[in-house]
């Protein structure tokens, strides 16, 4: 199936979440994951009007922004090497991926504006997922203010592979939860409006949790080009 036809259903269904909670529709970012997927595959997603593109790794991302170039907005979604931070930072409008201080402090020196970054948070506290604790999360945030090229627009988190709907839902909740409290405490680098959750298999439960940002790759440019 064509990517145009696939993101109509994809709309349908985040239209259907937001009527259930009085969401608006707008305020849902669809990310199209294009990992998995050739640079025409990528292409195609662009031009069906996705403007929003995620990589997880540098050399993928850096061989569809040979082509794609700055047309997209591009996301790097998945964990980010230090070494690897000057391969990619001059090209993201986001970082969804920031959970320890060295990256941090690679992101600050090799960042000539402000990067838009969200924290990850292993909210499920699963052992194969990166990301900080619930627990942590707050006072690492606090300790980003030094950086001046670095600014927290809020949070990522992956539910659990789970058939279990209240399992997932439960972790997206916790998120949104953390997200309050980090707002609450009114931090300048960290307006924190923003929450990166759900991807093919639970983006519906997540918008009805609140997330701004959904990251979908199977459901809408499939696996392969």
């Amino acid at each position: 199936m064509r990517v145009a036809a696939k993101l109509e259903q994809i709309k349908q269904q985040i239209n259907e979440a937001c009527l259930k909670v009085n969401r608006n529709p707008d305020e849902v970012k669809l990310i199209a994951v294009t990992k998995y997927v050739s640079i025409d595959r990528a292409s195609e997603a662009f031009e069906a009007g996705i403007k929003n593109l995620g990589e997880n790794r540098d050399d993928g991302l850096l061989a569809k922004w040979s082509v794609l170039r700055d047309k997209p907005d591009w996301h790097f979604i998945g964990t980010l090497q230090t070494r690897k931070v000057k391969n990619i930072i001059d090209k993201v409008e986001y970082i969804h991926s920031l959970d320890r201080l060295s990256l941090a402090e690679e992101i600050n020196k090799r960042a000539d504006h402000k990067i838009k970054c969200l924290v990850q948070v292993n909210v499920s506290h699963e052992e194969s997922k990166h990301g900080l604790s619930a627990e942590e999360t707050i006072k690492f945030i606090e300790s980003l203010r030094p950086f001046d090229n670095i600014s927290v627009e809020g949070l990522m988190t992956m539910a659990p592979l789970t058939k279990d709907e209240q399992i997932v839902r439960d972790c997206f909740r916790k998120l949104r939860e953390l997200r309050t409290q980090v707002q609450d405490r009114n931090l300048d680098f960290a307006p924190c409006t923003e929450l990166s959750m759900g991807m093919s298999g639970d983006f519906p439960i997540a918008i009805e949790e609140g997330a701004t940002m959904v990251r979908i790759g199977t459901a809408l440019v499939g696996e392969d080009g």
